[in-house]
């Protein structure tokens, strides 16, 4: 059985703590590990950021939507904006996203925090049609505890 758990909150940076509280409550409740909520808030956080640094120009006041959306084995985080979109280009099919030959100064802005979301979530969508929207998933006990 899915459970979704809503939470809007406006697009500036002192909102986001709330964020990362909800998700902590939510993910601790649905049995994740310490390791991997936290994973998910610094996922979670980034994409909370770029949404506060860059989708509402000009100071427009602006929100931004989270759902959480709990399956049996996994979680997956929705963050939605309705500001400006950005052309996000995927890594080629098959190929993880990387910063190998790259130089810092190469990548894009937004480009270090997608790379992290992709480092710490089973996987990243981003979605921009009307506004951005970043989906992280994270499968329960996905990582193999070291012996």
């Amino acid at each position: 059985m899915n459970s979704f758990i809503r939470l809007t909150i406006p697009a500036r940076a002192e909102y986001i703590d709330m964020v990362r509280l909800a998700l902590f409550g939510i993910a601790n409740k649905a049995g994740f590990s310490y390791e991997e909520i936290e994973d998910m808030k610094v996922a979670v956080t980034e994409a909370c950021t770029n949404v506060v640094l860059h989708a509402y120009s000009d100071g427009q006041p602006g929100v931004v939507d989270i759902i959480f959306e709990l399956e049996k084995e996994e979680i997956s985080i929705r963050i939605k904006d309705e500001g400006t979109s950005f052309q996000y280009e995927p890594s080629p099919a098959g190929k993880p996203v990387s910063l190998h030959d790259k130089e810092l100064s190469e990548v894009t802005a937004g480009g270090l925090g997608l790379f992290m979301m992709h480092a710490l979530m089973d996987k990243v969508e981003v979605l921009s049609e009307r506004g951005t929207e970043v989906i992280l998933t994270k499968l329960i006990g996905r990582k193999e505890e070291m012996a």
